[in-house]
């Protein structure tokens, strides 16, 4: 036997396994891309059926002019309607309260500077007097402490 005629068939079926893997590589991606796909035009179609709910007014229901459910109304029950009422109320109020008591933190520095000058570090502060607070300050720490008071909501 030639041992050239051996290298070359060596070689050839080197060449044949790479190129199989590489088939086979090649088909398992094909494979995963039209799974993918498959998943892509699943999710698009449900996403097409949520907008044509909410395009068509079946995910929520319309309202009339005196703010009932349109569903309500068709199904007659007064005391849904009256709890739908009550719970509307409650959540208007429970919103009001929170915007009022809305937590209002002002960094150590800026209440002790407050405090020097006998200001409540969670009162509404005037103007003149915050200047005057912060008089001993550079023009960049007024601006910062001027921007906290504001964002604590209690500059005025």
């Amino acid at each position: 036997m030639d041992p050239e005629t051996n290298e070359t068939t060596t070689s050839d079926s080197a060449e044949q396994t790479t190129t199989d893997r590489l088939a086979q590589a090649t088909q398992s991606l094909a494979d995963a891309l039209v799974n993918i796909n498959a998943q892509f035009e699943s999710l698009h179609a449900k996403v097409d059926c949520i907008v044509a709910a909410i395009d068509e007014g079946t995910l929520y229901p319309q309202q009339d002019k005196s703010g009932a459910d349109a569903g309500a109304l068709q199904g007659g029950d007064k005391s849904s309607q009256n709890k739908v009422a009550e719970l509307e109320k409650a959540n208007h109020d429970l919103k009001a309260q929170a915007a009022q008591a809305r937590r209002k933190t002002l960094s150590p520095m800026v209440t002790t500077l407050l405090a020097k000058q006998g200001v409540e570090g969670d009162a509404l502060i005037e103007t003149p007097v915050v200047e005057q607070a912060l008089a001993g300050l550079s023009i960049e720490q007024r601006i910062a402490v001027k921007a906290e008071l504001a964002r604590a909501g209690i500059l005025s």
